[in-house]
């Protein structure tokens, strides 16, 4: 019998960190007060760059695609660093 998988957000910050070169991430654990494991991304990256919304989140997919497999929800927001510089600016 496998050992039930413990994701956080810490590891999932670092995997996103590493496996899509990002310059950015914030990782937000939104499981308490739902029925199961959720979290909600930002992940600023220049490989995003060029790529239109579904392949951004396809590339994150992959990255996270193991780990996905044990969580119920998860949102997810994919900015280039330029985009991201932008929205910055506007604060």
């Amino acid at each position: 019998m496998e050992a039930p998988v413990v994701l956080s957000a810490e590891f999932l910050r670092e995997r996103l960190l590493q496996g899509l070169e990002a310059e950015h991430v914030e990782v937000e654990d939104t499981t308490p007060g739902r029925c199961a494991t959720s979290f909600k991304v930002l992940v600023v990256s220049p490989r995003f760059q060029g790529k239109p919304l579904l392949q951004r989140h396809r590339l994150v997919n992959e990255v996270l695609a193991e780990e996905l497999k044990h969580i119920h929800a998860f949102e997810q927001r994919t900015l280039t660093p330029e985009q991201w510089a932008k929205e910055q600016e506007g604060k």
